[in-house]
């Protein structure tokens, strides 16, 4: 694999959604007020979650291009997240909108992922890595669950922009 942030940055995202997924939960069970609207918001993802794998199924040649989009998109919906103040009256309908674009983004994440040379190494240490980051997570509890939402969103962002400096980088160097 030529590119090295190829290699690592979709375990990033894998292993993070994971991690940060309780936090989340936490602040979707807030913006969706009862249990119904909570297991609506996440119908609309898994929905969502099935189009973009769809997509990316029915399109596979282009796809590589918008993998830094999909990575500065996904971290963009996590930082606004983790900046949105609860009390707002419309924050159920923002939620449903950030579910739509989340499960959209992931499910054409996993469709890319899973096509990987890497794919089968990233599966195993998945599982180490989130198991011994959620231990170490459980000893910190001084932090709010926004702020990991939103660390978490802006290094996914910075792994877009990483992805779209290198690849200008590739081209420069092959040109």
């Amino acid at each position: 694999m030529k590119i090295m942030s190829e290699r690592y940055v979709p375990l990033v995202l894998s292993v993070g959604q994971v991690v940060i997924f309780p936090y989340y939960i936490i602040w979707l069970k807030e913006a969706s007020l009862t249990f119904t609207l909570f297991t609506w918001l996440f119908a609309a993802f898994s929905f969502s979650a099935a189009l973009g794998y769809r997509l990316f199924q029915a399109g596979k040649k282009p796809a590589k291009k918008y993998i830094p989009f999909l990575y500065m998109g996904i971290g963009s919906v996590y930082i606004l997240v983790g900046n949105i103040s609860s009390s707002f009256e419309v924050l159920p309908f923002l939620a449903l909108i950030f579910q739509v674009i989340l499960g959209f983004l992931q499910g054409y994440h996993h469709a890319w992922h899973i096509e990987q040379n890497t794919f089968r190494l990233h599966a195993i240490n998945h599982y180490l890595l989130v198991g011994v980051i959620m231990v170490g997570l459980s000893f910190v509890k001084i932090i709010s669950p926004a702020i990991f939402i939103t660390v978490f969103g802006a290094i996914l962002f910075i792994c877009g922009l990483v992805f779209i400096l290198m690849k200008n980088m590739d081209r420069a160097v092959s040109n």
